[in-house]
């Protein structure tokens, strides 16, 4: 083996990585990961995996492939991009841009990077559109409730009341001319906790789509999931079979549906919360009212970008049923799930808004 040979062996197994095959005992499921699959019949069939851990979660890309190649560099590649782009969005890191803001925009105007300002005026339009439901300056709230450092409470009125007093996209100047943001307020600040893993996921895409990658999946803490091309095993498909998680029990799903050039985005609160005086608080809070919020039990989007599809899962189950439904004209290509609590005990009900009925496969006994 040449040097060269080496330097790309060595990083390959920098992160780890799987080849997978029918041939192999024991894999009748090409791969498995938290409510997403991608399964394979066809004798030789191949599917890769690469996984990284970033952002307080695990992101993975699955390739066709019948072994090692050049779409193996560009995987890692596109894991590399979600390394540097932590760095840049993290509210946990205190020389992160993100976290630079918060301590300068307050001040005078601070000229953010391209793609970046790009992101902070969709979600100030998200915001708009959403009437508060998705606000990016909800950090202040999450700390108050202890979420931010998963040591959850339950705030008194005067902490609630300075938190809601900094919370609000409507504090946030954007300047398109100079590509900059202004905070009106002292202690305003920006968390992309409900955007961010998606964002990754579309840059990942970019990256994938200038390497010639065709076919691909890509998921972020597997509740964030792009998907491109098709599965390639033999098997007619019409584009990656994706799981979507049952709130109440990981083991289960609800339904899958199949994604091709298309992303979907997953928020609950049911494994993410604590009980105090035997009442139960989960971690999505309404930037609206400071409070946990309560009218679903999950909420999955399907939408054209995995930015959008994340943070309008967090807005749809924030707003529940009848604001989700009217919301959805402005979006004419997004689908939605909504999952309440059933009428008998451990159950659950659906309800699909936006052609979402025509997208999913039900599992009936999740029901």
């Amino acid at each position: 083996m040449t040097p060269e040979e080496e330097k790309l062996a060595s990083r390959r197994n920098f992160l780890w990585g799987k080849v997978r095959s029918e041939e192999e005992p024991n894999s009748e499921e090409a791969t498995e990961q938290g409510g997403m699959s991608a399964s394979s019949t066809a004798p030789g069939a191949y599917l890769l995996q690469l996984a990284r851990k970033a952002m307080a979660c695990q992101f993975e890309v699955y390739l066709n492939a019948v072994g090692p190649g050049t779409e193996t560099e560009a995987g890692v590649a596109a894991l590399d991009m979600v390394t540097e782009l932590e760095q840049q969005l993290s509210a946990y890191r205190y020389d992160s841009e993100i976290c630079m803001l918060g301590a300068t925009a307050y001040l005078r105007p601070q000229v953010v990077e391209q793609r970046l300002f790009e992101l902070l005026q969709l979600a100030v339009q998200l915001h708009r559109d959403t009437h508060g439901a998705f606000d990016i300056t909800a950090g202040p709230l999450i700390k108050a409730w202890g979420f931010f450092d998963r040591e959850g409470k339950v705030p008194d009125e005067v902490d609630l009341a300075e938190a809601m007093s900094l919370v609000g996209s409507n504090k946030l100047t954007l300047d398109e001319s100079q590509r900059t943001i202004f905070f009106q307020k002292e202690g305003v600040e920006l968390n992309l906790g409900s955007i961010g893993k998606g964002y990754a996921l579309d840059r990942c895409r970019e990256l994938l789509r200038e390497a010639g990658v065709e076919d691909y999946l890509l998921h972020g803490g597997t509740s964030s999931v792009l998907a491109q091309g098709v599965r390639r095993d033999g098997t007619p498909r019409d584009g990656w079979e994706v799981g979507v998680p049952h709130p109440l029990r990981p083991d289960r799903r609800i339904g899958t549906v199949h994604l091709n050039g298309e992303a979907l985005g997953t928020s609950g609160a049911a494994f993410q919360a604590f009980f105090h005086e035997g009442k139960k608080y989960g971690h999505v809070l309404d930037p609206r009212t400071g409070q946990p919020a309560t009218s679903v039990l999950s909420a999955t989007v399907i939408a054209p970008t995995a930015a959008l599809a994340d943070a309008l899962a967090t807005a749809c189950y924030v707003m529940g049923p009848e604001e989700t439904e009217a919301m959805l004209p402005k979006y004419p290509e997004v689908s939605v799930l909504l999952v309440k609590e059933g009428r008998r005990r451990g159950s659950v009900e659906t309800i699909m808004l936006g052609g979402m009925n025509e997208r999913l496969a039900l599992v009936p006994t999740s029901l």
